[in-house]
């Protein structure tokens, strides 16, 4: 039984892996755990690594130091590839607003833990785990200690007792200060829910496939390319119903239009308002319809690209129209219709609708792939090629005027900003960047769990102590670091910019990183306006929480 003993009491790596695995085991029993309705989900985890630490378990110093960066690693890669793809569309139209306020979100929380800093004279470094904590920003946390062991040389237990202090009542503080601001407001939902609705017919940016009648004399006789110039307009007309002769013919550019011709295309709201102004007006003729006319003439099918040539090539190029005969009618990429611009950058697991006779059909299904097997095979050589581009950058020493010695990145922003960067524009380069979600997710939860094990074990030892020697103020410290950002920029977004108290709910849960915030307001609002507000703003939060984290640190060494 000795051995079993030396497992417990040991040192090794043996007994480091033993023992991680015990408390990733213990965290995860015990995330179903709710507290008012929230649940700690994986911050158990780092909990449970405390108190394995204040009894005694400590890991091999090297092991430890490596499953904690690794693991930060692959939490923070992971993040970058989910997030990417949206990082830079997020900024468009009312993305931009949305981003701002959380930006000042973020600022605004590094600004009252400074000023606490000055008035209480607590630790600053200490203050930026509280600070972690209080927005429930885990890469945040991991950016700044791993910050401190680049400028120091040594590790910093305080960072992570800071915020495990700090994340329970910053859960829940997020949840209060959304409750708080629909008291403020008075807010009625049905109100809100009405004004909505209208904001969205106004907004509208999904695709619908509709058929229109020619019945403007100045389209007659122009082709669809010429129509398009002199209109335009963002459509893709697929196939055309001559009225003369009751032939249905696939839309080509050359395709010459009549009075009477029907035409089935492909376009937003918007832009189907204003062509059913120029061109003739919307008839009830849906797409079962014109299938019973085409018979054996034409037929529409779906496909998915997981044809590796045609990852990062533009549609146009294809000439698919040319040497298959189809027209390329809707693209759906990650659950969102796209026009099928003759300049879009195609993607692997990208769905296309193709529109043309039966055979060309089979023969364009073969050269797109449509082999759903094959994405579900993770492209770990284009990951680790990130990591490695990650673990580079994060490592180049940055040289800054006053600063007496070069700043880092680190392993956590160095790895964010290239996985953002390869999952927007790996394509262009060829370099197949697609990873199914439930991959990513693997990835993602692999990383956070080995990460808060190593950082709980590593922070258990000294952690009530920390707590009965004036640490119990941290939690008032972290609470006022949640509800004062949220409560402010909650305030500007409703009075000053006007926005429903939907989005404000997923914009302050998206501002602060926090899911359970999100799964409360959207049980809450009954929509999934706060899940759109949440996911245009994670992005540029994420990156913020992780840099300015880094900053904190740099200012108080």
């Amino acid at each position: 039984m000795e051995w079993l003993v030396n497992l417990f009491t040991g040192s090794g790596v043996a007994h480091s892996v033993f023992i991680v695995a015990l408390v990733v085991a213990g965290g995860l029993c015990l995330n179903k755990i709710k507290f008012g309705g929230v649940a700690l989900g994986v911050t158990w985890i780092l909990f449970v690594g405390i108190l394995a630490g204040h009894l005694g378990f400590v890991l091999d110093p090297t092991t430890a130091h490596f499953v904690k960066e690794f693991g930060l690693i692959l939490f923070i890669y992971s993040i970058g590839l989910e997030v990417g793809p949206g990082f830079f569309s997020s900024f468009r139209k009312g993305g931009v607003t949305l981003n701002m306020l959380a930006a000042g979100i973020v600022l605004l929380g590094c600004c009252v833990t400074y000023a606490i800093h000055l008035i209480t004279g607590q630790d600053l470094i200490s203050m930026i785990g509280v600070l972690s904590g209080a927005v429930t920003n885990t890469p945040g946390m991991g950016a700044a200690q791993q910050t401190f062991f680049d400028m120091t040389g040594e590790s910093n237990t305080t960072i992570a007792q800071g915020y495990a202090v700090a994340y329970p009542l910053g859960v829940v503080g997020i949840i209060l200060c959304i409750i708080v601001l629909k008291h403020i407001f008075r807010v009625n939902f049905d109100n809100e829910r009405r004004i909505m609705m209208e904001r969205n017919k106004e907004n509208a940016e999904s695709l619908d496939a509709v058929t229109l009648e020619v019945h403007n004399d100045s389209v007659c006789g122009h082709t669809i390319r010429e129509i398009q110039e002199l209109f335009g307009r963002k459509c893709v007309i697929t196939r055309v119903l001559h009225e003369q002769t009751h032939d249905i013919e696939l839309a080509e550019s050359t395709t010459k239009l009549g009075m009477g011709d029907k035409l089935f295309l492909v376009a937003s709201p918007l832009e189907i308002e204003a062509l059913t102004l120029l061109i003739g007006p919307r008839i009830d003729m849906n797409m079962a319809e014109w299938d019973a006319i085409e018979a054996n003439n034409l037929t529409a099918e779906r496909f998915v690209i997981t044809n590796p040539s045609i990852n990062g090539k533009r549609l146009g190029d294809l000439k698919l129209r040319q040497t298959f005969n189809v027209t390329i009618s809707r693209i759906s990429r990650a659950g969102v219709d796209l026009i099928a611009d003759p300049h879009l950058l195609l993607q692997l697991g990208d769905r296309v609708v193709v529109v043309g006779k039966p055979d060309s059909i089979k023969k364009i299904g073969k050269f797109m792939g449509n082999s759903v097997k094959r994405l579900e095979e993770p492209n770990l050589a284009a990951i680790f090629l990130g990591i490695a581009l990650g673990v580079v950058l994060g490592s180049l020493p940055i040289f800054i005027p006053s600063v007496p010695v070069p700043v880092k990145l680190g392993l956590a922003g160095g790895p964010l900003i290239v996985s953002i960067l390869i999952s927007k524009f790996g394509p262009q380069l060829k370099l197949v960047t697609y990873t199914t979600s439930s991959a990513n997710k693997m990835i993602r939860q692999i990383g956070i769990t080995l990460f808060l094990a190593s950082v709980g074990i590593g922070a258990g030892d000294g952690f009530i102590d920390t707590i009965m020697n004036g640490g119990y103020w941290w939690i008032l410290y972290g609470f006022l670091i949640t509800v004062i950002p949220c409560l402010v920029i909650g305030v500007i977004a409703r009075k000053g910019c006007k926005l429903s108290y939907f989005t404000i709910a997923g914009l302050i849960s998206g501002a602060m990183t926090d899911p359970p915030a999100l799964a409360y307001s959207n049980e809450v609002c009954g929509n999934n306006q706060a899940s759109v507000a949440y996911s245009t703003v994670y992005p540029l939060t994420m990156f913020l929480r992780v840099v300015t984290a880094q900053i904190l640190v740099l200012m108080a060494l």
